[in-house]
This record gives C-alpha cells, sequence and structure tokens, in this order.
C-alpha cells in the first residue's frame, strides 16, 4: 500500500462525496423508471459494486472475515435504510436528516470509542458545514421530492436517521480496523449483497429492461460505488474518522449543483451561501492545521 498524504486522502474523500451526490437522483429514478423498491437498489447496487470493483482487488486482500462481515452488514443496512427514507419522505428531506445526523453520530462516536479528539479546526469544519447545510435546504426542499410521498413524515425521518448511524458506525469501526482499505470495500459489497439478496428477490428484483433502467444501474455500480466507496475505505487509513464524515458533507453541495445543471432546479441566494459553505468545510480540515503551523512558525521567527 503506497503512503497517502492527508491532503491527497481528503482529496479522495471530495472526489467520493462529488460521487455519491448522485446516488439519491440515480435511486430515485430507479423507483420510477425501473420497478424497484430500496431493497432492489441496495442490492443492485453492491452488486455492481463488487463486480466493478473485483477485478482490480488483489484475491488476498477480500478473503471473507468478521470485519468484512460487520462492515458488509452495517452498509446493508445504512444504504436500504436511506433509499427507504427517499421513498418515504424524499431526496431532499431524506438526504438533509441523513447527512446532517451523520457527522454529529461520528463526533460523538469518534471520541468515546476512537480516543479521536475533534480540535479547533475539526470543530470549525463541523460549526461550517452544518451551518451549510442548513442553509442549502432551508427553504429549498420540495414536499416531497422525487419519490417521496411528502413532506418529512415520521417514518422517513427515522429511517434517515438509521442511515445515519449505521453510516457512522461503518465508519467509525473501519477506521479503527484501517489496514485492508481494499478489501472492506469488496468484501463490504459482497456480504451486503448476500445478506440483501434473500430480500430482493422475494420481492422480485429485476428491473424493467429498458436502456434507461440499465444505464442507471451501471452508473449507481461504477461512480457512486465502487469509485466513491473505494476512495473512502483509502481515505480512512489516513484521516480521523470525523475528518472524513465533514469532508463527505460536501455530497450535499455537488447534489444541489445537479439539480440546477441538470434538472433545472432553482436555489436560493441563501442556499448558493450553504453550497459555498460546505465546500469550504471539505477544505477545512487540511487548510486549517498547515495555516495554524505556519502562524506558530511565523511567531518563533519574530520571538
Amino acid at each position: 500500500m503506497t503512503d497517502l498524504s492527508p491532503r491527497r486522502a481528503t482529496v479522495y474523500v471530495a472526489i467520493a462525496a462529488a460521487a455519491w451526490g448522485t446516488g439519491g437522483a440515480a435511486g430515485a429514478l430507479l423507483f420510477a423508471s425501473g420497478g424497484l423498491d430500496p431493497l432492489d437498489v441496495s442490492f443492485w447496487r453492491y452488486l455492481l459494486g463488487a463486480a466493478f470493483l473485483l477485478p482490480l482487488t488483489s484475491p488476498r486482500l477480500w478473503r471473507p472475515n468478521g470485519r468484512v462481515a460487520v462492515v458488509g452488514l452495517g452498509m446493508a443496512v445504512y444504504q436500504t435504510a436511506y433509499f427507504a427514507a427517499i421513498a418515504e419522505s424524499g431526496v431532499a428531506v431524506a438526504t438533509v436528516v441523513t447527512m446532517g445526523a451523520t457527522p454529529l453520530f461520528t463526533a460523538l462516536g469518534s471520541r468515546l470509542f476512537l480516543g479521536e479528539r475533534l480540535g479547533r479546526a475539526g470543530l470549525v469544519a463541523l460549526l461550517t458545514a452544518l451551518a451549510g447545510l442548513l442553509l442549502l435546504t432551508g427553504g429549498n426542499a420540495p414536499a416531497g421530492g422525487a419519490g417521496g410521498s411528502g413532506g418529512g413524515a415520521p417514518a422517513g425521518v427515522g429511517l434517515a436517521l438509521l442511515s445515519a448511524a449505521g453510516y457512522a458506525a461503518v465508519t467509525l469501526f473501519s477506521r479503527r480496523h484501517r489496514d485492508e482499505p481494499e478489501g472492506m470495500a469488496v468484501g463490504g459489497f459482497v456480504v451486503g449483497a448476500v445478506c440483501l439478496a434473500p430480500l430482493a428477490l422475494a420481492g422480485g428484483a429485476l428491473p424493467q429492461v429498458s436502456w434507461e433502467s440499465v444505464s442507471l444501474l451501471v452508473y449507481l455500480g461504477v461512480v457512486p460505488t465502487a469509485l466513491a466507496y473505494g476512495l473512502f475505505f483509502r481515505a480512512l487509513t489516513v484521516l480521523p474518522a470525523t475528518t472524513v464524515s465533514v469532508v463527505s458533507l460536501g455530497e450535499a453541495a455537488g447534489a444541489a449543483m445537479l439539480g440546477v445543471s441538470l434538472f433545472g432546479e432553482r436555489l436560493t441566494p441563501a442556499a448558493w451561501i450553504g453550497c459555498a459553505l460546505l465546500l469550504l468545510a471539505m477544505v477545512m480540515p487540511s487548510v486549517l492545521p498547515s495555516v495554524a503551523r505556519a502562524a506558530r512558525r511565523r511567531r518563533s521567527r519574530l520571538s
């Protein structure tokens, strides 16, 4: 495994977040065009993610073990809960609740279970990201969103919180056991697909065959899954868990910009400020420590 600098690891998470930002929209389109439900979409996502990432990974890195089983089960839970939240409350509400709660759960768990302190830079980045998320979504969330039944339905909010808790748990566990990131990703996909297969197949997991549904499934398996998670697990070998979760909030900004550029959605000035704050928070974990070190060096030269 080659050495990875914190700055490059931050870039990896930023790329993963940008890719994840398209996953919710792809899932919602599959609900409408492919005749699939959240379990089906999660099953195909992990199955195709494993298929695309497996040839690029050494066989010795993805042999089944207890760690991979835990990661795969956690991934199955939080991914299915997220898509179910989209089906209940829409992309906007599901994304806001999941992404807003995830860094808070991760920060708390990181302190309790990993002994990682958030630090001043991390706290500033976290608060900036949450402020950006509130500005981005305030007054811009549609009443149901794609695939949703309407507003912030309690069931949808509860599923989104379950997704956030599951995502935080996988992040913390993978950070503690970070010696084989490629194996974690591939093994997690395989275990997740196996866990979901009986439930998905029982309800009929085959999509309606069309170029649109097949293209969406392939895209979902390659970009927001194989690519994004491969980079995500790699970055966890270097960055603290909370830092990774904060940088991942850039997913919300990416999703908003995708809506503007592809679907003709409009953002208020406050929402654009929120996007800017989210993007700023993504670079803070790597920039602020460097600024602080430079300031200390200047003070030492002057003293």
